[in-house]
């Protein structure tokens, strides 16, 4: 029988199933969290402290292995905690060092006919070591702002092959992403943040598996504003997409059926002062092939210290 993940809801935090069949494997990764304005950190070098609370719903399970029976429904609440410095000093080709790591927490909530045991708690932790560049400027300001980051995701949350449900992966996961924001107007932006995503092995799946591992995937966030509220008030709409490209492993074997889905639904994002934003993002998902498929809801608040 081979161990499946449940679905992609958060950064670092993955859900596991058991059964014999393909789909649900990959590891959850970051799906809407980020959107508007993602080139750069709001206030500049420095110290930013970020809380992310995000609410998945879904009763819609595409692919989902005939063994599980019928699913219901699932909730999953999601807490992540986030801090990165910004330093001011260049390293390469004139971008800036800085350091990101993120701590996710979650818990489940699933009905179903069968019953399934569920491993709520802390998720894997994220570590990103990036270089941020100073914005392009135009005669009316910010032009374009980017960043690189070399995002790992380490399997530290809680993990019991024998659950089917788990907050932790066992694997380790590298997620490295571009992300950008390019000022059309002075009001006007479109921000986009792309992610290639690489898993290593699981060598304790249990429940008659000796390894697997999930295939290879891109994803991406996209988001376009509009300034309605000068240096306050920005709506728009955002969304993001996941496309596995490999196939998946089990005991050393390729396993057919990629996973898929796209999200898409209005967002904002509330300057309370230069060192306060708040960010909030709707998404509706539709096209999942072999994963669940939902909506989301995602609070965001960005402190610079």
């Amino acid at each position: 029988m081979r161990r499946l993940f449940l679905v992609a809801i958060l950064c670092g935090a993955t859900a596991g199933w058991v059964a014999p069949a393909r789909a649900y494997d990959e590891p959850s990764v970051n799906l809407g969290f980020t959107s508007f304005l993602d080139g750069a950190p709001p206030a500049g070098p420095g110290v930013y402290y970020t809380e992310y609370l995000q609410w998945y719903y879904t009763q819609r399970f595409p692919g989902a292995p005939v063994a599980l029976g019928k699913l219901d429904r699932l909730n999953a609440w999601i807490a992540l905690q986030q801090l990165i410095y910004q330093s001011n000093q260049k390293v390469l080709l004139g971008g800036k060092w800085g350091l990101d790591l993120i701590q996710p927490f979650v818990a489940f909530e699933l009905k179903s006919q069968a019953s399934l045991a569920t491993e709520s708690g802390p998720g894997d932790l994220l570590v990103g070591p990036f270089l941020q560049w100073d914005p392009i400027m135009g005669k009316d300001g910010p032009v374009f702002m980017h960043r690189f980051e070399f995002q790992m995701i380490a399997p530290t949350g809680r993990y019991d092959h024998n659950a089917l449900l788990n907050a932790g992966s066992n694997f380790l996961s590298l997620d490295p992403y571009w992300a950008a924001t390019w000022f059309v107007l002075p009001q006007w932006t479109m921000s986009w943040r792309f992610h290639y995503l690489w898993n290593d092995q699981n060598d304790n799946p249990g429940m008659g598996l000796d390894t697997e591992q999930p295939g290879q995937a891109i994803h991406a966030n996209f988001a376009s504003e509009y300034e309605l509220v000068p240096k306050h008030l920005r709506l728009g709409v955002n969304g993001y997409f996941f496309e596995q490209i490999t196939d998946s492993r089990a005991n050393g074997s390729d396993v057919a059926g990629h996973e898929q889905v796209v999200g898409l639904g209005p967002g904002l994002v509330w300057h309370i002062s230069q060192n306060d934003h708040v960010f909030f993002d709707a998404y509706y998902e539709f096209a999942a092939e072999h994963r669940p498929e939902g909506q989301r809801y995602n609070l965001r608040w960005v402190h610079h210290f």
